[in-house]
């Protein structure tokens, strides 16, 4: 199985104020679907470069759960460790994925303004993906019925909010859509998981 860095969302625990990295652990039922290993990457920027530079990791997935620090969130710790991230792969030409939140930092860095979408939120919705109609999960309150190059649009909502992008240019793909979550794992998901991060 080939290894993919991970990232995690921040939750703090009540009472003591304990700041933790945590994934949900359908994350690792749903890549070892893709014969994938996942490594987890702390926040804190510095820890998860070196992990990245010494373990022998394929690509970068961005998973989701708290908003950008730009959109109101409250874990900068996080941003400035994906942002790093990001920089790692972009300078070792690693192919990346981000999951909702992980596509719309994708799309931050790319100069895309994001804003407060209604009914996105704990719901399924048909979406356009590649032109077909599919029905998809749906966990998000921002998002953008626009992109710029050198994103390009894959996946729409029947509303016009961006469900999914690429760059043609590179290994980036973003998705608004949770894999980990359906159940059975969607045959198209695993798919693009092994074409983006290739397969043992």
């Amino acid at each position: 199985m080939r290894t993919i860095a991970i990232t995690q969302r921040v939750a703090v625990a009540g009472g003591h104020g304990e700041r933790r990295d945590c994934l949900d652990q359908a994350w690792a039922r749903f890549l070892a679907a893709c014969d994938l290993l996942p490594l987890a990457l702390p926040n804190v920027s510095e820890v998860a470069l070196a992990l990245c530079s010494r373990a022998d990791v394929v690509g970068l997935l961005l998973t989701g759960g708290n908003d950008l620090a730009a959109l109101g969130g409250d874990a900068p710790e996080r941003d400035a460790t994906e942002n790093a991230a990001l920089d790692f792969a972009s300078a070792h030409g690693m192919p990346v994925l981000g999951v909702c939140r992980g596509m719309q930092l994708i799309q931050h860095r790319a100069g895309i303004r994001l804003h407060r979408v209604e009914g996105h939120v704990a719901r399924h919705q048909i979406a356009a993906i590649n032109g077909e109609p599919t029905a998809i999960n749906s966990f998000h309150c921002f998002g953008t019925t626009e992109t710029r190059a050198p994103l390009e649009v894959w996946a729409v909502a029947d509303d016009g909010v961006v469900k999914a992008i690429r760059d043609p240019g590179k290994p980036v793909t973003g998705i608004m859509w949770h894999p980990e979550r359906m159940t059975p794992f969607a045959a198209s998901d695993i798919a693009l998981f092994r074409r983006l991060f290739g397969s043992a």
